[in-house]
């Protein structure tokens, strides 16, 4: 049951809070709140007729799409269905860089710059409108909500964000402070700040965590290490995004802080695409987001089978992403939640394609072939796998006084047995493993994968 002061912040002070950046957020996720009733076909005419309106507006004000739609002799006039989505090309990092300029609405007037992490390579920049950010912002409010909590309940958020907040100007730290929202940075991850951050969970005792489920759970691996009990200050659910969740994380924060995890998918650039409900299943935001799984060839692949996600954002007339590829592996599922909701399900988000690791005989696998040998080690504080190309890989160890050398050629014998007799495999012990440039910990970067899924 929420308290006096959330519901007045998530009725009164956060609608003000919109209302004044011009953001159409309360209204959008009110619908939101009603289309997740509704049934699958009712939902899929929503998203045609969306889609409709989106294709219309490009093709009229989008320099980039009113030339390629009559190159291609392409009416949306003429969209019948989502499948006459295939007629376009998809849109990548390389031509968004390209044609950044003619991408931008000659309506568009509040468009704001933003950019990727660049956690897989030089960061992307593009631009979203208050349309866009209205949309994401109320899908994550309608999740959020899934789990009994609610904007304005106390919350940590574990993020890719310095630790000098300086850069924080004093509108963002005033709204924090009313929706009691803590940052704690995701880039220093040292022993004396891991004693901080948990001592200031444990005083602040939040409602719900929010962050990359390895930043979150190395907070938990710190917190049991040290004996701190954090499991019964009252913790709800801890949203994690932005990284592929492994089942190991997930019980470590499960378990430490007594709570349940709520897996959520999506990026800045991509937009909220889908989060995790009570019972298990990942819902997509399907009245503002089109899911397609497309194979190496560039056709789209029946649902069940695996892909690259490819979306297409319906809120994104001022600047558009149709079939924009997301580098990321998933599936989609033909089944639909026991919740009621009538939103599809992704069935399975694999990974990024940087995730999957390359044998010598060109076999694709997922890096848990490699991260399986090694979590479980003894010893093992953390690690990093880093594939160089298809003849040479690198293992990054931080280890403890428990851990015992003579395992080394074991690990090495094991790789080799996945990756091939010939692969030379590295390991180099390390007092630390860096975060990527967005702040992220990746156990697997591979520099040969992505060009091949």
């Amino acid at each position: 049951m929420n308290s006096i002061y959330t519901k007045i912040v998530s009725n009164v002070f956060f609608p003000l809070h919109e209302k004044l950046k011009k953001h159409t957020t309360v209204s959008v996720h009110k619908a939101m709140e009603k289309n997740q009733w509704l049934k699958p076909e009712d939902l899929a005419d929503l998203q045609l007729e969306r889609l409709k309106v989106l294709l219309i507006s490009v093709g009229k004000n989008v320099p980039y799409y009113k030339s390629l739609f009559q190159e291609l002799d392409f009416n949306p006039l003429d969209v019948q269905s989502i499948d006459d989505l295939k007629r376009l090309p998809f849109l990548d990092k390389p031509l968004i860089k390209k044609h950044s300029d003619d991408l931008k609405s000659v309506k568009a007037t509040s468009l704001s710059r933003f950019n990727t992490g660049g956690s897989s390579g030089e960061p992307l920049v593009f631009y979203i409108s208050n349309e866009r950010v209205s949309h994401d912002v109320a899908a994550k409010w309608r999740a959020t909500r899934w789990w009994d909590v609610d904007i304005g309940d106390k919350e940590i958020v574990v993020w890719g964000s310095p630790i000098e907040l300086g850069a924080q100007d004093r509108v963002r730290l005033i709204r924090d402070k009313f929706l009691r929202t803590k940052l704690i940075p995701a880039f220093e991850m040292s022993e004396k700040n891991l004693d901080e951050f948990v001592d200031k969970i444990k005083r602040f005792m939040p409602k719900m965590l929010f962050g990359y489920p390895s930043s979150l759970s190395l907070i938990a691996q710190h917190a049991e290490k040290k004996g701190i009990c954090l499991n019964s200050i009252g913790v709800k659910v801890a949203f994690v995004t932005s990284e592929k969740l492994y089942d190991n994380q997930r019980e470590t924060i499960e378990r430490v802080f007594g709570c349940k995890v709520a897996n959520g998918y999506g990026g800045r650039d991509a937009g909220f695409i889908a989060h995790e409900c009570p019972l298990g299943k990942m819902h997509i935001t399907s009245e503002d987001i089109i899911v397609e799984i497309v194979a190496s060839n560039g056709k789209t692949l029946p649902i069940g089978e695996s892909g690259e996600i490819v979306i297409t954002h319906l809120a994104t007339q001022d600047y558009p992403f149709i079939r924009y590829k997301t580098g990321d592996v998933g599936v989609l599922s033909r089944s639909f939640c026991k919740c009621g909701r009538g939103l599809p399900v992704l069935e399975e988000i694999q990974g990024r394609s940087t995730d999957f690791v390359v044998a010598e005989n060109g076999t694709i696998m997922h890096g848990l072939s490699l991260i399986y040998i090694v979590r479980d080690i003894v010893g093992v504080e953390s690690f990093k796998v880093i594939q160089e190309s298809l003849q040479e890989v690198s293992l990054q160890l931080v280890v403890n006084a428990d851990f015992d050398e003579r395992i080394c050629a074991d690990i090495v014998g094991e790789f080799k047995k996945r990756l091939g007799a010939n692969v030379k495999v590295s390991i180099k012990f390390m007092n630390e493993i860096l975060p990527e440039k967005s702040g992220k910990y990746r156990y697997i970067v591979s520099k040969v994968s992505s060009g091949r899924m």
